[in-house]
C-alpha cells in the first residue's frame, strides 16, 4: 500500500503539469505560421485581392470592389498647392519689379491729378458782409473790376497748365494697366506656357523706358511756357499786390514730385526688361533640360520621323 501511494503521489504532479499546458493550450490561441496568416489574409480580403485559378492564371478583382481614395480631397488640396505655388510669382524678382512699376505711375497719377483738380480761383467772400466782411474784407480783398479780372486769369491760367497734366495722368494709367496686366501673366505663368511673351516684355520695356524721356522732357516744358505766359504773370503781380502768397509763376511740390517719379520710371524698366530677357532664358533651358527627361512633346513627335 505505501509503495503504491508513492507512486500515486510521484505521477500527480506530472499529471497536473500536464492538465494545465492543455488549459493554456484550449484557451490561448497559437501563433500561427507565416503560410497560415498569408492564406488567412488572402481568404478575407478574397474579393479584392487577385487569386489563381486551377491552370494557374491571377483572376482579376470583382468589379463591386471599389478602393476607398485615402485623401478624399486630394484634388481640391492640388489645386489649392498650385494657387500658392502660382502667388509666389509675386515675391519673385519680376513681381516686385511689376509691383514697383505699378507703384510708380499710380504715384504719377496722383501728382498730375491735384494740381489738374484745383482751380483755384479767387472767391468773393467779403462780398457776403457780417463776419465774411470782417475777416476777408480789407486791405487785402479785391474790389469792383479787380474782382472779375483776377477771376479771369484764374480760369486762363487753369486752361493753360491743364495739358501736361493730363497727358501724365493719361500715360500713367496706360502704363500702371500695362504693369498689372504682366503681374496677372506672371501669376497664371503664362509666360512658361508661351516664352516669347517675355521677349515682347522686354521690347515693350525698353521703348517705355526710352519715352519716359521725351515725356518728361514734354511735361517741363509745357509747364514752363505756361509759368513765363502773361498771364501767369499778370496773375501773380494782382495777388501779390493784395498780399496773397502761393501764386508765383514757379514750379509748385507736385511739379517736382512727378518729375522724380518719371526719373524713377526710367530706372526701373530698364530692368523689367532684363529680368524678362533673363526669365526668357531659364524657361527655355529648362523646357530643354525637361525635353531631354522625358522625350519630345506628343505633338513634336512628328518632326523627327
Amino acid at each position: 500500500m505505501s509503495e503504491g501511494r508513492m507512486a500515486d503521489r510521484s505521477r500527480h504532479p506530472e499529471d497536473d503539469g500536464y492538465t494545465d499546458r492543455r488549459k493554456r493550450d484550449a484557451t490561448h490561441e497559437t501563433p500561427k505560421s507565416e503560410f497560415d496568416r498569408d492564406r488567412t489574409g488572402r481568404e478575407f480580403h478574397g474579393s479584392d485581392v487577385p487569386h489563381a485559378d486551377r491552370h494557374g492564371r491571377d483572376e482579376a478583382p470583382s468589379r463591386g470592389s471599389r478602393e476607398t481614395p485615402v485623401f478624399p480631397f486630394k484634388e481640391e488640396y492640388d489645386d489649392h498647392r498650385q494657387a500658392l505655388y502660382n502667388l509666389r510669382y509675386i515675391l519673385s524678382s519680376r513681381g516686385l519689379c511689376q509691383i514697383l512699376e505699378v507703384f510708380v505711375n499710380l504715384l504719377l497719377v496722383i501728382c498730375a491729378g491735384v494740381p489738374y483738380s484745383n482751380k483755384g480761383g479767387y472767391v468773393d467772400l467779403a462780398s457776403l458782409g457780417s463776419l465774411y466782411h470782417y475777416y476777408y474784407g480789407g486791405a487785402n480783398a479785391f474790389t469792383g473790376t479787380d474782382i472779375a479780372r483776377v477771376q479771369e486769369l484764374d480760369g486762363l491760367f487753369h486752361r493753360l497748365k491743364t495739358p501736361p497734366y493730363a497727358f501724365t495722368m493719361a500715360c500713367g494709367g496706360a502704363l500702371m494697366a500695362y504693369a498689372c496686366g504682366l503681374l496677372a501673366l506672371g501669376v497664371f505663368r503664362v509666360f512658361y506656357r508661351c516664352p516669347p511673351l517675355l521677349l515682347a516684355e522686354a521690347l515693350l520695356n525698353a521703348l517705355i523706358a526710352l519715352g519716359y524721356i521725351p515725356s518728361l522732357a514734354f511735361y517741363f516744358i509745357k509747364l514752363k511756357e505756361t509759368y513765363d505766359s502773361p498771364v501767369c504773370e499778370e496773375r501773380e503781380a494782382m495777388y501779390a499786390g493784395k498780399g496773397h502768397e502761393g501764386f508765383k509763376c514757379q514750379y509748385n511740390g507736385a511739379d517736382i514730385a512727378g518729375g522724380l517719379f518719371g526719373v524713377l520710371g526710367v530706372a526701373v524698366f530698364p530692368v523689367g526688361a532684363v529680368l524678362a530677357i533673363r526669365a526668357f532664358r531659364s524657361v527655355r533651358q529648362r523646357r530643354r533640360s525637361k525635353e531631354l527627361r522625358d522625350g519630345p512633346r506628343p505633338e513634336e513627335r512628328g518632326n523627327y520621323v
